[in-house]
């Protein structure tokens, strides 16, 4: 009888059985069930043993629990927004695969834009996203300056608000990373392409750099700072930039640039006026970004931790998610995250000229 038993209850879970099926088999409640396929077992204090005999037997029947159905019980969609300047091979493509990876792990859907830095997408795409019923925003360099009513999370925002959580780089340390390094190298005439104004990166990058450059010696001379234009995501807003630098006349030695494709960029320029990269100017980048090792000569950059900043995010989300839910205070009361980055010392930098 309990043979015949089985095979009735996985016949009819395979015919779209039910919660109910399943419950039935195991002589569980269907709450149990319930809370164990929806990954709350640990919370409601439900045994290993019994967590384990509910997903084994699911796994048996080819028991799959409607996301739908299970959203319209809860009045949870399971879907948060992404909001990103443009989705390519570098800083926001990597920080998304992080992000993702907690996402998937959690049973999350996701809907990601790209607003190009454009103020009426930035403005319109909160609401958007609000009305796909998303029940948080991660905001990946993108300025939001509205109020939103659900949790929302920036990477790279800098924007100080009670309702935003910031995971932000300590750009202190990096900036001393790189012009130490450059320093120890001899490099007193560095030239420095700075973002463009609409990155939420730019101004922290910035007084960061200027901080440390005075702490250390290191002389900013006017003519020797530069900023990217045009949100292409490619090397040639780099390429144009160190062109204008070239065009000053200004003796330079090493180049600071805001992130790697605007390295690369500059390496391609100077080698268009004839010079040796590292041997006549150093380039050290920023980011880390896939192509960077690969790049001719390998680049010096400063490596953020850009797939730990999306986990982090979606992780700080989703528990700000649950917080909201049970209008509960939300977790860690504070308003950013400190990430640290490395430095990696490749082949784009060496000893400045004259100090060989």
């Amino acid at each position: 009888m309990a043979n015949e038993h089985k095979i009735d209850a996985v016949q009819r879970m395979g015919a779209g059985g039910s919660l109910k099926d399943l419950a039935a088999h195991l002589g569980l409640s269907q709450t149990t069930v319930s809370r164990v396929i929806n990954n709350s077992g640990h919370t409601h204090r439900i045994s290993v043993a019994t967590q384990k005999r509910v997903l084994a037997a699911a796994a048996e029947m080819n028991y799959k629990a409607s996301p739908l159905a299970r959203g319209l019980r809860s009045r949870r969609s399971q879907t948060i927004g992404v909001m990103v300047p443009e989705i390519s091979g570098g800083y926001a493509a990597t920080v998304l695969s992080g992000i993702e990876d907690v996402l998937l792990l959690s049973g999350y859907f996701y809907f990601v834009v790209s607003h190009h830095h454009r103020s009426e997408l930035l403005r319109d795409y909160p609401t958007l996203l609000l009305s796909r019923a998303v029940e948080g925003i991660i905001a990946v360099d993108s300025a939001l300056d509205v109020e939103l009513t659900v949790p929302v999370v920036a990477v790279s925002g800098h924007r100080r608000s009670d309702s935003i959580l910031n995971i932000e780089l300590d750009h202190t340390l990096a900036a001393r990373y790189a012009l130490e390094h450059l320093f120890r190298l001899g490099h007193r005439n560095i030239a420095f392409i700075k973002g463009q104004s609409f990155s939420s990166d730019t101004q922290a990058r910035w007084a960061a750099i200027v901080k440390v450059a005075a702490e250390i010696g290191v002389p900013i001379h006017p003519k020797l700072v530069i900023a990217l234009e045009g949100d292409n995501p490619t090397l040639e807003p780099g390429r144009v930039a160190t062109h204008k630098l070239l065009s000053t006349g200004a003796s330079f030695t090493a180049v600071f640039a805001f992130n790697d494709l605007s390295a690369m960029g500059a390496i391609v320029a100077l080698r268009e006026a004839g010079l040796d990269v590292p041997m006549q100017v150093s380039v050290v980048g920023f980011d880390d970004i896939l192509g960077a090792s690969t790049n001719h000569p390998p680049l010096t950059t400063v490596r953020q931790p850009m797939q730990e900043m999306g986990r982090a995010a979606a992780t700080a989300l989703l528990q700000r998610i649950d917080a909201h839910r049970s209008n509960e205070p939300q977790p860690e009361n504070r308003h950013s995250i400190l990430v640290l980055p490395t430095f990696v010392e490749r082949n784009s930098t060496a000893p400045a000229p004259g100090m060989r």
